[in-house]
């Protein structure tokens, strides 16, 4: 991905949010473009109209962290957001190449250790994925919750974003798909900021804008999150459907991957249609191994020395 059209475009979408009223400022003469003007970002910040003006057309290599924060409380942006800005500005001057894990050689597949955690967890779906989003591992109400997700996936490793953008039956398990699609295209987003090397990201970011015009108005938005908690509604072909709290942790062994936990309210109806969705898995065939070709996980690689 282009760094600079990057840099251009993530800080323009972000001033045209604003309005001179969200940040204390006059509203003075006509505004050509919704939005503040790069002269009242600049005064916010505390740096020349010229030195904003630089940055915004995508030169962001060498710039301090101060005044990358100062950027950031101008723009008011949220920690998504300021991650991302400092993300961008790795990748401008080189350092997020020096300082991201090597890919793997070999692919990532569970520990044995790392399954019995998961299967372990029996209150709740659990689920592995990488920040392209492809789902790597799950206990097994995880993989009976996801069932439709494996069964209709091209290949041996299901991705969520895929499957939002490019399958209809996901407008059946996602019943507030705008949001789901949101969120699909936020995290892709946020990860291709993070890793803007990762060539498989590219394809299938690739894939997507080209596939699905859904995805490319999203994609052109350049909004970012960061996916830790909150609830999502689910409808599941065999119980129905499903509102579940969750909880993301990124995994420190794993570099670039994170664990997802789902948790219904108790005494719910959820929980009730958990209990069984959890009788369902408990006969269902295990999970297929992923295919070394295709699940080439995240990903990190130590060092040579």
């Amino acid at each position: 991905m282009d760094n600079r059209a990057e840099v251009r475009e993530f800080l323009s979408s972000r001033r045209a949010k604003l309005t001179p009223e969200d940040v204390g400022l006059p509203d003075v003469g006509q505004r050509r473009v919704p939005g503040l003007r790069r002269g009242e970002v600049a005064a916010l910040a505390g740096v020349s109209i010229e030195y904003y003006s630089k940055l915004e057309r995508g030169a962001l290599g060498g710039v301090s962290a101060s005044v990358l924060d100062a950027i950031a409380r101008a723009l008011r942006l949220d920690d998504a957001e300021r991650s991302h800005l400092f993300n961008l500005a790795q990748a401008a001057d080189g350092t997020s190449e020096i300082l991201r894990p090597r890919r793997r050689t070999k692919t990532w597949t569970p520990r044995p250790s790392l399954t019995w955690v998961l299967d372990s967890i029996t209150g709740g779906p659990a689920l592995i994925r990488n920040g392209r989003m492809d789902l790597l591992a799950t206990n097994p109400l995880g993989r009976v919750m996801h069932a439709s997700l494996y069964e209709r996936a091209p290949g041996p490793v299901p991705n969520f974003a895929r499957y939002t953008f490019l399958d209809d039956d996901a407008r059946r398990f996602y019943p507030d798909w705008d949001t789901a699609a949101d969120t699909a295209v936020a995290i892709l987003r946020t990860e291709a900021g993070r890793d803007p090397y990762d060539r498989l990201m590219h394809d299938l970011v690739g894939e997507l804008a080209t596939r699905s015009d859904e995805f490319r108005r999203r994609w052109s938005s350049h909004d970012v999150r960061l996916h830790g908690a909150g609830t999502k509604t689910f409808h599941h072909s065999a119980v129905g459907e499903l509102e579940l709290a969750y909880e993301s942790v990124d995994m420190v062994a794993d570099p670039g991957l994170s664990l997802t936990i789902y948790a219904a309210e108790p005494a719910s109806r959820t929980a009730q249609a958990l209990t069984l969705l959890g009788s369902l898995a408990a006969t269902a065939a295990p999970s297929p191994t992923p295919d070394p070709d295709s699940a080439r996980a995240t990903e990190s690689e130590s060092r040579d020395a």
